[in-house]
C-alpha cells in the first residue's frame, strides 16, 4: 500500500480528506470542528490526533473553519497560499509548535514520501488551489470548488489513480430551487462549482481514463441528488467505454470506506 484515502466530509457543511502514506498523515482542507475531524477519523480507525499537515485549498468556512484550532491543540503543519493566508488571517493564528507555510501555486513541495503539487483553480476565492498527492508511484488529486474545467486544469488531473472531483449541482435543480438568482448566477459561473452536466462533459472530453476510483464529491443538498450526479457520471464513462463501477459517492455526514492504493 502505497495510499490510503477517505474523504471524511464532503459538502457545503465543511470538507475533510484524510491521506496517509507509509510516513506521513494529511488532511486536505478542514472545514469541520476538531472535534469532528477526530471523531471521524476514529471511524475509520484512525488516530484523532495523528495529523502530521493540513492543506489547504481555500479560506472559505467549509474548508477551513477548523485550521485555526488544528494548529493550535495538534503540533502540524498548514500549507496554504499568500491569498488564502492574508484571508484567514493565519498570521494571528496561535500556534504552540505548529507551523504555517507559504506554497505557490504551480511550486511542487514535498512531506515525507509525499511530492505535493498545489495548482491554481477557478473559484471566487482569495488564492486557491487543488491538490495532487503522489507517494510509492500513486498519485492520487482532488479538485473540488472549481467553476469551470479549464484545459490546464484537466492536465493537472491526468495520471491520477484516484480522483476526488466535484459534482456539486444538478443545472435543472439549481434553476428551480430556493436559491436567490444571484447565489445561482454565482454558483453556474466560471468561478463558482462544477455542475453534473460539466463533470459528464470533462470525462467525455478531458479525462484520461487512468483512474481506478471516481470519486464524486461536494454535492449539493439542495440543488442535487446523489442519483442524479452518479448517472451523469456514469452515463459519460459507459460512452468512452469505461466501467461505472469506478463510480464512489462522498456524504456530508459520514466517512467514505478507506481505499487502498
Amino acid at each position: 500500500m502505497a495510499i490510503m484515502v477517505s474523504v471524511l466530509a464532503s459538502g457545503s457543511r465543511g470538507n475533510a480528506t484524510f491521506v496517509r502514506t507509509e510516513r506521513v498523515r494529511l488532511l486536505i482542507d478542514a472545514g469541520l470542528s476538531r472535534r469532528e475531524i477526530a471523531k471521524r477519523l476514529e471511524a475509520i480507525g484512525e488516530d484523532p490526533d495523528g495529523i502530521d499537515a493540513v492543506l489547504v485549498t481555500h479560506e472559505h468556512n467549509d474548508h477551513a473553519s477548523g485550521v485555526r484550532t488544528l494548529v493550535k491543540e495538534l503540533p502540524l503543519t498548514a500549507y496554504l497560499t499568500w491569498g488564502t493566508g492574508r484571508a484567514l488571517q493565519a498570521s494571528e493564528f496561535e500556534l504552540n509548535g505548529s507551523r504555517i507555510t507559504t506554497i505557490i501555486p504551480g511550486v511542487a513541495f514535498t512531506i515525507g514520501d509525499a511530492d505535493i503539487v498545489p495548482f491554481r483553480v477557478p473559484h471566487d476565492a482569495a488564492e486557491p488551489v487543488a491538490f495532487s498527492i503522489t507517494s510509492g508511484g500513486v498519485k492520487i488529486t482532488q479538485l473540488t470548488d472549481v467553476g469551470y474545467m479549464p484545459d490546464h486544469v484537466a492536465a493537472r488531473l491526468s495520471g491520477s489513480h484516484m480522483l476526488i472531483l466535484e459534482s456539486n449541482h444538478d443545472l435543472e435543480m439549481l434553476r428551480v430551487g430556493p436559491y436567490p438568482w444571484n447565489l445561482k448566477q454565482r454558483l453556474m459561473g466560471r468561478h463558482g462549482h462544477l455542475s453534473n452536466y460539466a463533470v459528464g462533459r470533462f470525462i467525455r472530453e478531458q479525462y484520461d481514463g487512468m483512474a481506478e476510483h471516481v470519486v464524486l464529491a461536494h454535492l449539493s443538498s439542495k440543488n442535487n441528488h446523489p442519483e442524479l450526479a452518479r448517472q451523469e457520471a456514469a452515463r459519460a464513462l459507459r460512452d468512452r467505454g469505461l466501467s461505472p463501477a469506478l463510480l464512489k459517492l462522498t456524504s456530508q455526514d459520514q466517512p467514505t470506506d478507506p481505499v487502498q492504493l
